[in-house]
């Protein structure tokens, strides 16, 4: 790692963890990634986290996640994708999703080499919980288990349906950048206090998500469903039953089509899309349920 943010001397005993808070990896088309560290609080880490943002955020927006993991032993990592955040890129722009998931492997990677025998994680939201699927399948040999919360993993039949699609894919050629819908704030939580940090963050995409954007998170949920039936990783999935943006069923058929022996769906009423930003008594479960679950896949 070359380029960096606020240098800190690393741990006592523990001299593989990256120096800094922040960082930076270059990928392989040459931009520049911006990376960020929570190191544990205490000692030499029992595990790895690798945190994998969604559509239009940062890896910022995980602070709380992550510190908490921190706390509990462990080293979180995330970074931001291509275009978003303080990576480098056109914003909200990919030539193909294999580019996010190929970034986020390079990241992995690296701190896979960095601790070759500790378990690793991936938590990912919405389109993260999409690149962390991808990437779990190929690294399905050390992985130790997948979280995920309120992944895309099928989009919401109600605004995505088959024709829909087909359009898409047709503007996609002929209107790459027609601008469609922003993220709504209101869909994503209930929690009004993070609606307006939302919508005051400077490092969120709040314009509308493009046509060429949107078809390459089709062209993503298409692959999920074809490598469903040999997923047999560990994974932990949550979702909002009240979730707009990426739709229940998906998860539902996705823990029920899997052939991990160890999978867990919970289905929280009433919640939106991110659950870990939701109404306190919400997100105050769901980050417990998300520690209780790593821990106990962590070797002693």
């Amino acid at each position: 790692m070359s380029k960096g943010g606020h240098s800190q001397a690393s741990p006592a005993g523990d001299e593989n963890l990256p120096d800094r808070e922040t960082d930076h990896i270059t990928n392989a088309d040459g931009l520049s990634i911006y990376c960020r560290y929570w190191r544990p609080t205490q000692g030499k880490p029992r595990g790895l986290v690798h945190v994998i943002h969604g559509a239009g955020e940062h890896c910022r927006r995980y602070d709380e996640v992550a510190s908490r993991l921190s706390a509990l032993g462990y080293f979180a990592f995330a970074h931001d994708h291509v275009g978003h955040g303080q990576s480098e890129g056109p914003r909200m722009q990919v030539s193909d999703f294999q580019v996010f998931v190929r970034d986020t492997l390079q990241h992995f990677d690296l701190i896979c080499k960095r601790y070759p025998d500790l378990p690793i994680f991936l938590l990912g939201h919405s389109m993260g919980g999409a690149i962390s699927i991808l990437a779990a399948s190929e690294r399905s040999d050390k992985v130790a288990g997948v979280v995920l919360i309120g992944p895309l993993i099928e989009g919401n039949p109600d605004i995505v349906s088959p024709f829909k699609i087909f359009l898409m894919k047709i503007f996609k050629y002929l209107l790459p950048s027609l601008t469609l819908a922003s993220i709504g704030p209101t869909l994503v939580t209930r929690n009004k206090a993070e609606v307006e940090l939302f919508e005051s963050d400077p490092l969120v995409h709040h314009a509308g998500l493009s046509v060429s954007f949107l078809s390459t998170l089709m062209d993503a949920v298409a692959r999920i469903e074809a490598l469903l039936p040999d997923v047999t990783w560990p994974f932990l999935l949550l979702h909002g039953d009240e979730d707009q943006l990426c739709f229940v069923g998906g998860s539902k058929a996705f823990h029920e089509r899997a052939r991990s022996a160890d999978k867990t769906l919970h289905i929280y009423e009433g919640a939106y899309h991110a659950l870990h930003k939701e109404i306190p008594e919400c997100a105050g479960t769901v980050l417990e349920e998300i520690e209780a679950w790593i821990v106990a896949r962590t070797p002693a």
